[in-house]
């Protein structure tokens, strides 16, 4: 999943960026509330984490400008401000939450996962597609009953693919929300990762084989016929 964190205190920033990037998440980072406004509507993120004291613009002016531009992407405010009148203003300016600092890393993990959980169709939070389920809060997949093992940028390619069950995922879209703007990308990084995870969740097991590769197009996680 991709996110645009929005920080202007650049060591906070980087450090944010690092831990996001090592639990498997593609980050781009922005310092001002116009770099904001110009990255958000140009990217399909999956959320963005926005810090409500920023130079040029503030967060919740970039806010309520994104949600009269009608991005509905998940907004994440983090402050410094924890009075109830600050937190009002927050969720009033179009946020759907609302993270006072400082805080630990493991609450704004918590804190993305039930975001992304509210975007799921599926209000238990598990995707499922045929025997295959992943649970995005803990990262936990398994197959036909059996625990599937991946690493951090294994499982969010698999997660990105389970969202988007029976559609064509080219490259393109994959490198969009695996990888920020400053990754280097090799030709064939998609391809490398794809052949990975369709070793752990299609090779080991019988009957349909879920991942299917397009060729010339990209990619399809297929969702298998149900039996009559």
């Amino acid at each position: 999943m991709r996110i645009l964190l929005v920080e202007d205190n650049r060591r906070l920033n980087l450090s944010l960026k690092t831990s996001l990037i090592e639990e498997g998440y593609a980050v781009d980072a922005a310092f001002d509330g116009p770099e904001a406004l110009d990255l958000a509507p140009s990217t399909p993120y999956d959320i963005i984490i926005l810090d409500v004291m920023l130079p040029g613009l503030n967060g919740l002016e970039v806010c309520r400008t994104l949600r009269r531009q009608g991005l509905k992407t998940p907004i994440l405010l983090l402050t410094a401000r924890d009075a109830v009148q600050d937190r009002v203003a927050g969720l009033d300016s179009g946020a759907d939450d609302y993270l006072v600092k400082p805080f630990a890393m493991s609450e704004l993990l918590a804190r993305l996962r039930a975001l992304l959980r509210r975007e799921a169709s599926n209000k238990s939070g598990l995707l499922e597609v045929g025997d295959l389920v992943i649970d995005p809060a803990t990262h936990f997949v398994e197959r036909a009953g059996q625990d599937i093992k991946l690493t951090a940028k294994e499982y969010t390619l698999l997660e990105y693919f389970m969202r988007h069950p029976n559609q064509l995922i080219s490259r393109e879209m994959v490198e969009s929300h695996l990888w920020s703007y400053d990754f280097e990308s090799v030709s064939n990084v998609v391809d490398v990762y794809v052949r990975r995870l369709r070793r752990k969740i299609d090779d080991p097991f019988d009957g349909v084989k879920l991942l299917e590769t397009v060729r010339g197009a990209g990619y399809r996680l297929r969702v298998p016929a149900k039996k009559a």
